[in-house]
C-alpha cells in the first residue's frame, strides 16, 4: 500500500518528466560531447601554431613529447590548459547559480548578475585586493590563497540572504520587489566597490578596471586550486537539491505537505548560489547573463524537471563561456577583448526578449 506522501511525489514527477526524459537523457549525453569538441578547440584556439589534431593527440598521451616544440607545450600547459579548466569551472558555476536562483524564487528573471549577488560578490574580492596589504592582512595571511573566494564567496551570500529577504513575504516571491531591489544591492554595491578602487593603488587600479569586464586571460593554476574546490562543494550540493525544487515550483504550501524541508532547502540553496558565483567572481571578474541564458534556453528543451536541467545547465554554461572566451581572444587580434563584453551583448538581447515574453505576468 502506497503513502499519500509517496504518490503525490510520483504525481510530481510525472508532470515534470512526461515525455521530455528521454530527450533530456540524449541532451545530456549530446551536452557532454558538445563540451569536448568545445574544450578542445578552446585549448588549440591561440597565437601559437599547434594544430587542433597535434594538440589533442599530444593532449591524449597517443603521440611522443617531441611533437610539439617546448614553446608550444609550455603554452598549452600553463596558459591553454588552465585557461579552458577555468573557463569549464566558471561558466558550470554561473550557469547551475542561474538554474537554483530561478528555482528557489520559482521564475526565470533570477540571475545572480541581474539581482546583485555577483556584484556583492565583486565587492568582497575587490576588499581583499584593495585592502589584503592593510586593514585585511591578517584575514590574508590566515586563509593564503583561498581568501579572495572566500571574500567574494560572504559577499554573494550577504547579498542573497538580503535580496531573498527583502523579496520574499509570506512564502511569496515578488518578482518586481525582487528586480528592484537586486538593482538597489547592485548599485550599494557598485558605490562601495567604487570607494575602494579610488583607494587602490596604480598597479591595482590596472589589474581591478580589466577583472571588473570579466576575463580568463589571468587564469593559472593556483586560481584553479583556490577557487575549484568552494564550486565544487556547490556542485555536490545540487543534486540534492533537485527533487526539493521541483516540489518549491507547486509552491511553498505544497512542497511541505509533500515532506520537503523548505527552510533547509532554501538555506542550501543560498549557500550553493553564494559558494559557486562568489568563486567564480573571484577568479574571472564580472561575467553576467550566463545564469539567465542558459537554464531558460534549456527550460524551452527538456522542461522544468532540475534532476536534468541542473547538470545540463552545468555542461551547457561551460560549453558557451568557452565559446565566448575563443570569441574574445579572436576577434580583436592581438589584443583580448574582456569576455564580460561578449557575454553582455548576445546575453542582454536574450533577457530583454524574456523580459516582454513575461510582460503580461509582470506587474511592474
Amino acid at each position: 500500500m502506497l503513502s499519500a506522501r509517496t504518490i503525490l511525489f510520483r504525481r510530481l514527477e510525472a508532470v515534470p518528466e512526461g515525455d521530455r526524459s528521454a530527450r533530456a537523457r540524449l541532451a545530456l549525453l549530446v551536452l557532454a560531447a558538445m563540451l569536448v569538441v568545445v574544450a578542445s578547440l578552446s585549448v588549440a584556439t591561440g597565437a601559437s601554431d599547434a594544430s587542433l589534431t597535434a594538440v589533442v593527440k599530444w593532449w591524449l598521451g597517443l603521440v611522443p613529447e617531441d611533437t610539439l616544440s617546448q614553446r608550444d607545450r609550455i603554452v598549452i600547459q600553463e596558459i591553454r590548459l588552465p585557461r579552458t579548466a577555468l573557463g569549464i569551472l566558471v561558466g558550470a558555476a554561473l550557469a547551475v547559480s542561474g538554474a537554483l536562483m530561478q528555482g528557489l524564487f520559482r521564475n526565470p528573471l533570477a540571475d545572480p548578475g541581474i539581482v546583485g549577488v555577483s556584484a556583492g560578490a565583486g565587492l568582497g574580492a575587490i576588499a581583499v585586493i584593495v585592502l589584503g596589504g592593510t586593514v585585511l592582512g591578517p584575514v590574508v595571511s590566515l586563509f593564503g590563497i583561498y581568501a579572495l573566494p572566500l571574500a567574494a564567496f560572504s559577499g554573494g551570500l550577504a547579498t542573497t540572504l538580503l535580496l531573498y529577504r527583502v523579496a520574499t513575504r509570506r512564502g511569496q516571491t515578488s518578482i518586481a520587489t525582487m528586480l528592484l531591489a537586486g538593482i538597489a544591492l547592485a548599485a550599494l554595491s557598485g558605490a562601495l566597490s567604487g570607494i575602494l578602487v579610488y583607494l587602490a593603488d596604480d598597479r591595482q587600479l590596472r589589474d581591478l578596471t580589466f577583472w571588473a569586464l570579466g576575463s580568463l586571460g589571468g587564469a593559472t593554476w593556483t586560481k584553479i586550486l583556490a577557487a575549484g574546490p568552494v564550486i565544487a562543494l556547490a556542485f555536490v550540493a545540487t543534486p540534492l537539491l533537485a527533487r526539493g525544487l521541483d516540489a518549491l515550483a507547486l509552491g511553498e504550501a505544497s512542497a511541505r505537505h509533500l515532506g520537503v524541508p523548505v527552510q533547509r532547502l532554501k538555506a542550501a540553496a543560498i549557500l550553493s548560489v553564494a559558494a559557486a558565483t562568489g568563486a567564480s567572481v573571484a577568479v574571472s571578474g564580472g561575467i553576467g547573463f550566463i545564469g539567465i541564458v542558459v537554464p531558460h534556453l534549456l527550460r524551452l528543451i527538456i522542461g522544468p524537471d532540475h534532476r536534468f536541467l541542473l547538470p545540463a545547465s552545468a555542461l551547457l554554461g561551460a560549453s558557451l563561456l568557452l565559446l565566448a572566451d575563443s570569441v574574445s581572444r579572436t576577434i580583436v587580434p592581438p589584443a583580448e577583448l574582456p569576455i564580460g563584453i561578449v557575454t553582455a551583448v548576445f546575453g542582454a538581447p536574450f533577457f530583454l526578449w524574456v523580459l516582454l515574453r513575461r510582460r503580461g505576468v509582470l506587474d511592474l
